[in-house]
């Protein structure tokens, strides 16, 4: 069984935290490996549990465009999320894919799949990139612990690209990607995409992956308790979202 969390719009902390809480009921045994949708309520920028702001961020930019700013639990790059943004979170038990390029393979070939249910042609660009005529639609990033794996991702349905570039910096050997590097679903479809429909065959195409029947199993109380103790001793902390 795959259990389905739909979070629908959500406040940003709430986002990263209930990922943990949930990482924790698995790793628990209380909960079966579950799928998780949710929209952040703003504009936010998500940095890399390793990421330097000063490094990956248009503070100014930031500032003067109000955007949040959290920190999660997994690694990759600092990326821009908004209302346009459909994002999902895979935890299962990491034997189940060893290798961090098995987890990056299995989303992005399920996204892959739920694009062409979309009818949009798309391919994966390894390690963790979902191309639509050579322009990036999608990324993931993963944690490991508790003897779970976490693998969490983006699709672009109606986001604002404009403004993604505008606060996001490239560093090290990275190189920023243009607006004309981006796509989302609304340009290659031609027509305003519903984010039911996005979470349709992206639940169809994970359940069909991994051989198991999505169930909705709602957050529990036990999970709700652990995501205000996560938000007020971690990740709602300024110390915690500053601290590299």
């Amino acid at each position: 069984m795959l259990r389905l969390i739909d979070s629908g719009i959500c406040h940003p902390l709430y986002s990263v935290a209930l990922e943990e809480a949930i990482m924790e009921s698995c790793a628990k045994g209380l909960m079966p490996p579950t799928l998780h949708f949710y929209i952040r309520d703003r504009p936010t920028v998500s940095l890399g549990y390793f990421e330097r702001v000063s490094e990956t961020v248009d503070m100014d930019a930031l500032l003067q465009e109000n955007i949040f700013l959290v920190r999660r639990m997994s690694g990759g790059s600092t990326i821009f999320t908004d209302r346009g943004q459909l994002i999902f979170s895979l935890t299962i038990d990491q034997g189940s894919l060893p290798r961090p390029d098995q987890a990056y393979a299995l989303a992005c070939s399920v996204l892959v799949s739920a694009l062409k249910s979309l009818g949009v042609e798309a391919e994966h660009k390894p390690p963790n990139d979902v191309l639509v005529q050579g322009k990036k639609i999608s990324g993931s990033a993963q944690t490991r612990k508790h003897g779970m794996l976490l693998i969490h991702g983006t699709m672009l349905v109606d986001t604002d690209l404009d403004l993604m570039v505008k606060v996001l910096r490239p560093h090290g050997d990275k190189r920023s990607r243009t607006r004309y590097e981006m796509t989302c679903l609304r340009e290659e479809m031609g027509r305003s995409v519903e984010m039911g429909e996005v979470k349709h065959v992206i639940m169809q195409a994970f359940a069909a992956a991994i051989d198991q029947r999505a169930v909705t199993i709602p957050v529990n109380e036990r999970e709700n308790g652990r995501v205000k103790e996560l938000i007020e001793e971690k990740y709602g902390r300024e110390e915690f979202i500053l601290q590299f």
